[in-house]
């Protein structure tokens, strides 16, 4: 009997834990809740108060109701990752003022409400990835003033108010890959001066401004390859404040001239930015270059045109040179003309005397 007292509080404690536990869910001593792949339908009822981490991912909630995390105030992490989500009711998140991690991916989510971020100051990494996303509102991320981390990769995001990063002054990393922008709006990125890591690959945009990144004084990655660039202005990369900074350019439509070749040749040796991806690099246009690799033939470029320039100069000289040559025989031929009508006139002068 002495050997098993010891043993009583594990005991006892298992069989507390098993009351105070959800329904199919599993629950452990350091505070953590695993109803992963439950089939649950609604978060579930008799949450631990001290818990600190709910794996709900896997499961069929549909929505996430209004106040539904009431209770469980100390959360630092919700996973809720495909989870068949297609709404948020009004103040949804609103009690989780302590979170930290928000996982949202691999959801159906077409909007985020008025008051989505309402409550969430603490929260410091956020996953909206793999969802059905059009737009961002200037209200959509308004109180994220800790946010680190932001992934928006896999939505279809075509328009982004140009105020919705404004109080996102934390912001380290950020995924707007593989949506649907044709743009960045000027001054969205103004506040982001922390901001290492900016993912836009696999969008449509066409064209750049100049002072798009100046505010960028941290940033190290710049990701643009597959979108539909053709040209670049070597002013934009000139501006950006940090050292050395990897870009990715790959798999764009560009379009291979000189002008394009001083441009790369300024980035890598005058601005002395990686492109990780420079020899993957290759031509859309004209047709004759059509698949070539720009680093292979960058010099190429400027020689030929040069070449063309020179024809072009030495045709236009020589036509120039054959349309004088052409006057001055005219002039000649004029003045042969008038020579030969004067002499004329004096034989009939001396005849008629």
């Amino acid at each position: 009997m002495f050997r098993l007292a010891p043993l009583f509080p594990l005991v006892l404690s298992l069989v507390v834990g098993s009351k105070v536990c959800p329904h199919h869910c599993l629950c452990y001593d350091s505070d953590i809740v695993d109803c992963q792949a439950r089939g649950l339908t609604h978060i579930p009822y008799g949450i631990p108060r001290g818990t600190w981490l709910l794996d709900l991912s896997g499961n069929e909630l549909s929505e996430l109701r209004s106040n539904a995390f009431t209770g469980i105030w100390v959360l630092r992490i919700v996973l809720l990752q495909n989870s068949s989500i297609q709404m948020l009711q009004p103040q949804a998140l609103s009690s989780l003022s302590f979170l930290e991690k928000l996982d949202l991916g691999h959801n159906e989510l077409r909007s985020l409400a008025q008051d989505f971020s309402h409550g969430l100051t603490s929260l410091k990494d956020l996953r909206l990835d793999h969802n059905f996303l059009e737009r961002l509102e200037s209200h959509s991320l308004g109180q994220l003033e800790s946010l680190e981390r932001l992934d928006l990769s896999h939505n279809r995001l075509q328009v982004i108010h140009s105020t919705v990063f404004r109080s996102l002054t934390r912001l380290k990393q950020l995924n707007l890959a593989w949506n649907q922008l044709h743009q960045l709006p000027a001054g969205l990125l103004t506040m982001q001066d922390s901001l290492g890591v900016l993912l836009l690959g696999h969008n449509n945009i066409s064209s750049i401004e100049s002072e798009a990144f100046t505010p960028l004084h941290s940033i190290g990655v710049l990701g643009l390859e597959a979108n539909q660039l053709g040209s670049l202005k070597f002013k934009t990369f000139l501006n950006l404040q940090t050292p050395s900074i990897h870009l990715h350019l790959s798999e764009n439509p560009w379009v291979c001239d000189c002008e394009l070749h001083r441009v790369f040749r300024k980035i890598l040796r005058v601005r002395r930015l990686h492109i990780d991806d420079y020899y993957n690099i290759t031509c859309h246009s004209p047709p004759l270059l059509a698949g070539a690799s720009l680093a292979l033939m960058d010099s190429q470029l400027c020689m030929a045109e040069m070449a063309t320039v020179l024809v072009i100069t030495a045709t236009v000289m020589v036509t120039v040179v054959a349309a004088i040559a052409m006057a001055e025989h005219n002039r000649r031929k004029r003045k042969m003309n008038l020579g030969t009508c004067g002499s004329v006139t004096k034989i009939q002068a001396t005849q008629k005397q």
